[in-house]
């Protein structure tokens, strides 16, 4: 299950940052900042861009030598960013971040960042309606009555399980409403994988 889950993964990720290339009108020498991604994602990209990658916590484990891109690693909270200067950037973008900073307020902050650093963006998350959860791989999870869920984490705790547990504790999916709210300027890119919705992209050019 595992392998098939990541193979999956990985061609739905080719797929969206094929779209994400072509609608954003990505070209060679782009400053791109990724908030709360890694080298990966961007290492299929056949183009020359300089990335910045902003996470909570610093990322050293990258050879620089070996990377097709010009990255810069950069420590801090997207949604409450400092030493940013306004519109540094050509482009902002994310990969299934918001959905797991916070409250709404949190989820505010992190729209308002985005618009303050670059005058286009791409920010993507799940839907919410998609059958199969992408974090514990249960159908409908965020249906289930809360007791259920919370017996789930329970024992999800009780195996040691620390990283499933606290994200699906701390995970809030958005609706496509609640992101039309935080980005009502963006248009919206649906991903859609056997006729069900599996992500929004918001994205302002």
């Amino acid at each position: 299950m595992k392998p098939l889950k990541l193979t999956m993964q990985q061609i739905w990720r080719q797929r969206r940052m094929s779209v994400f290339l072509m609608r954003m009108k990505v070209k060679n020498g782009y400053k791109i900042i990724d908030l709360g991604g890694t080298p990966e994602l961007w290492e299929t990209v056949d183009l020359d861009l300089e990335i910045t990658l902003l996470n909570l916590s610093h990322v050293t484990h990258y050879q620089p030598s070996t990377l097709r891109h010009s990255y810069q690693f950069i420590t801090g909270d997207a949604c409450h960013i400092n030493g940013l200067i306004d519109n540094t950037f050509d482009l902002v973008f994310s990969n299934s971040v918001i959905e797991h900073v916070g409250p709404v307020s949190q989820q505010q902050a992190f729209a308002e960042t985005v618009r303050q650093l670059a005058p286009r963006y791409w920010i993507q998350t799940p839907s919410l309606w998609f059958p199969i959860e992408a974090h514990c791989n249960l159908p409908l999870w965020w249906f289930y009555p809360q007791f259920f869920q919370q017996a789930w984490i329970r024992r999800w705790q009780q195996q040691g399980r620390e990283f499933l547990w606290r994200q699906m504790t701390e995970t809030r999916l958005l609706t496509l409403n609640r992101l039309k709210f935080l980005f009502p300027e963006a248009q919206v890119y649906t991903e859609y994988v056997v006729g069900f919705p599996k992500s929004y992209s918001m994205y302002y050019l």
